[in-house]
């Protein structure tokens, strides 16, 4: 009787423990931030949408709330409400009521293993309005915003007769003030990248990035491009080029690719960061652009930029924003248009490409060249130009995020 009840005590301690308390939550700078106790395991948190009205909901499993007043009272003009409850006895739910679908892409902040961060949506929701009607009760409609453009074949309508359209390519953030964006076009010359179907990884990453030259121009940014031509660039032509020039932002632009055996299912977009890893995929991935771009480089200067990457590399942090960003709006851009376009998420590996810019520097793989699907698509010029206004769009958001810090 004793080991069953030390049993019992154990494994209800151990339940106990297991749970994470939600004790905060706190809007800041866009977003929805939750605060735990303790860490706690993202890949438990189920994420889906409703329709009609449109919401983001987060279950949270093995967790609770702190006390009843936890998420009471928030507000933003992002959403039309914000609701955080103990939906079941081990579960909180989180509701985000919107006017309609955005690439809402959730995180957890780089170090920091008890909070969860929840984007609200870019754009401002329409107030809710009354409308009487005699001898009946009042009845309330949500303004729906007008999209100016067609989602699925069809204009939507406002429902309030006074909904105002929203531009929310505006809405991203102010125009840039001449700041300079190094784009990076990957290989190029001897060096093709990746090759499917008879495409060419080179060709590709080079017309995206032509495509977000012109997107920034048009952001009131100055652009360099690597390279214009296909020619090959050594690494310390890549990695300093940033810092000669005095850029703000470094992005290199490539497209991914498996194996034969895998290329029917493996796709995705995914942005990376300069860190270590130990995650296989972001090290087989980092592997493969490392080797073109390491050929004929020797020891001294292998040595070289490890030195450099410690005592002038990136801001990590300031880095990893940059990739949610970019990552953010193309896949809202691309959603919009196409379907079954998948997250491949915001990750950190060993890029030698970015090793040598003491700024903000990402890598983004626009998709896999090895996916029939997927290449097809990337190799049309509407594709493209969303892929190029998506990372235009997170460039600016970022910048203009930064400067709001700066403010306060």
């Amino acid at each position: 009787m004793k080991r069953f009840v030390l049993l019992w005590l154990a494994s209800a301690v151990w339940l106990v423990a297991s749970i994470a308390i939600l004790e905060k939550a706190e809007l800041k700078k866009g977003e929805l931030r939750l605060h735990f106790n303790g860490t706690y395991n993202k890949s438990d948190i189920r994420h889906f949408t409703l329709n009609h009205p449109y919401r983001e909901i987060f279950d949270i499993p093995n967790a609770r709330l702190k006390h009843s007043r936890v998420g009471k009272g928030l507000r933003s003009s992002h959403c039309h409400s914000i609701r955080i409850s103990q939906y079941k006895r081990n579960t909180v739910r989180i509701v985000l009521e919107t006017e309609r679908g955005y690439g809402c892409n959730p995180y957890r902040p780089l170090f920091s293993y008890k909070s969860y961060h929840i984007p609200l949506p870019p754009f401002k929701v329409g107030k809710k309005h009354v409308v009487k009607k005699s001898g009946k009760k009042a009845k309330t409609k949500v303004a729906v915003v007008s999209s100016p453009k067609k989602k699925h074949g069809k204009r939507r309508r406002a429902v309030a007769s006074k909904a105002h359209m929203i531009d929310t390519s505006k809405n991203i953030s102010a125009r840039g003030s001449g700041e300079l964006i190094v784009i990076d076009a990957g290989h190029g010359g001897h060096d093709t990248g990746a090759i499917g179907g008879g495409k060419r990884e080179k060709d590709l990453v080079l017309q995206i990035a032509k495509r977000v030259e012109r997107q920034l121009k048009k952001r009131g940014f100055r652009v360099y491009l690597t390279r214009r031509t296909d020619k090959f660039l050594k690494l310390p032509q890549r990695t300093h080029i940033a810092d000669r020039k005095d850029a703000r932002i470094f992005v290199s632009i490539h497209a991914n690719s498996v194996p034969r055996s895998k290329r029917n299912r493996i796709h995705g977009i995914e942005t990376f960061y300069l860190q270590k890893t130990r995650d296989a995929k972001s090290q087989r991935i980092a592997a493969r652009e490392n080797r073109a771009v390491l050929k004929g480089a020797g020891t001294s200067l292998s040595k070289k930029v490890i030195i450099d990457s410690v005592l002038h590399g990136p801001k990590i942090i300031e880095s990893n924003k940059l990739a949610i960003d970019v990552q953010r709006r193309m896949l809202a851009n691309l959603r919009a248009h196409y379907r079954g376009v998948k997250d491949g998420g915001v990750r950190h590996a060993p890029f030698w490409v970015l090793v040598g810019a003491s700024r903000p520097s990402i890598l983004v793989e626009v998709g896999y060249i090895s996916h029939p699907k997927e290449r097809a698509r990337l190799f049309t010029p509407r594709y493209q130009e969303l892929i190029a206004k998506g990372i235009a769009e997170g460039i600016q958001r970022y910048l203009n995020n930064r400067k709001r810090e700066i403010e306060l």
